[in-house]
């Protein structure tokens, strides 16, 4: 419920917002776009929209810049919010609906994240050869079966598609260091955009882009937190099925586990994951429905 919350709230946000901001800015419906799949599974949705709707690299540019600017402090805020909530007898009259230590704990064997693990060079081995081969796969597919215009969003949504199936392998699975790789790419992946990200240009030009990101941002987190207070969700599913939507499963794995919600720490996983898998297909559709709106 928490999940479906957040992807709406973010469709909807976008959507209003979109019709507002598309005439005011260069590519404005197709940028609508790519802020709905950075929302809904952060950074490489946002790529993939933005290819698959033949965004220029001015705009990809601009959008990932004010993504970061509006992002990170959202971000920095979400990681506090565990212990802000713990503390204050406000916030937990204000959302009385949460789970208790025993059950955040579970049995205790739940493993913790960023923490001394024995690996072996076979189990790297293979993971790389997933990894690798899943790339593979898809892009040869999707070089065969999609147009040019849809080619590169075909590939990631393909890869995406694969990986989740290669996950339900119980050979697959079994591998010693599956997540802590792929959070290592994950967050490798995320500092690589960063460094790509030109502050100077970005407070010169995108004013408006900007303004739009964090209209998007901050409405789908009130809208997510009306639906979700009115639901009686509980305070822990809220908070990472917002992180995992605006950054991504390993974000709100990480907060999980510094939180001690070793519980939940793979969930947290899980729901960037779907929300990764569906944001390139409500992004798109978002974006058409506002250029179809706007007449663009």
């Amino acid at each position: 419920i928490a999940l479906a919350s957040a992807i709406f709230s973010v469709c909807v946000a976008a959507l209003v917002f979109g019709v507002l901001f598309a005439n005011k800015i260069d590519e404005g419906w197709k940028v609508a776009g790519m802020f709905v799949g950075t929302y809904t599974g952060g950074s490489s949705n946002l790529t993939a929209i933005a290819v698959g709707l033949d965004a220029s690299k001015n705009t990809i540019a601009s959008a990932n810049a004010a993504d970061y600017v509006v992002g990170i402090p959202t971000l920095i805020l979400m990681f506090a919010t565990p212990a802000l909530y713990k503390s204050s007898k406000w916030l937990k009259k204000l959302w009385p609906y949460d789970m208790s230590e025993s059950e955040l704990l579970g049995d205790g064997n739940h493993e913790e994240l960023m923490t001394s693990k024995e690996w072996s060079i076979q189990e790297i081995a293979w993971l790389l050869a997933i990894g690798f081969g899943t790339v593979w796969a898809a892009t040869s597919i999707s070089s065969m079966v999609f147009g040019e215009g849809f080619r590169s969003a075909g590939r990631i949504l393909l890869i995406t598609t694969f990986s989740i199936i290669l996950a339900q392998v119980p050979a697959v699975r079994k591998l010693r260091g599956n997540f802590d790789l792929g959070l290592f790419i994950a967050v490798l992946f995320l500092v690589t955009i960063g460094f790509a990200v030109d502050l100077k240009q970005f407070f010169g030009s995108t004013f408006y882009i900007t303004l739009f990101c964090f209209c998007v941002i901050a409405c789908s987190i009130l809208l997510h937190l009306l639906i979700t207070r009115l639901l009686k969700v509980r305070f822990e599913y809220v908070l990472l099925s917002i992180v995992g939507c605006i950054s991504d499963g390993p974000t709100a794995a990480l907060i999980a586990s510094s939180a001690q919600w070793k519980i939940l720490i793979n969930i947290g996983l899980l729901m960037g994951v779907l929300a990764g898998a569906l944001g390139n297909y409500v992004g798109i559709g978002v974006a058409y429905a506002i250029r179809a709106f706007i007449g663009a």
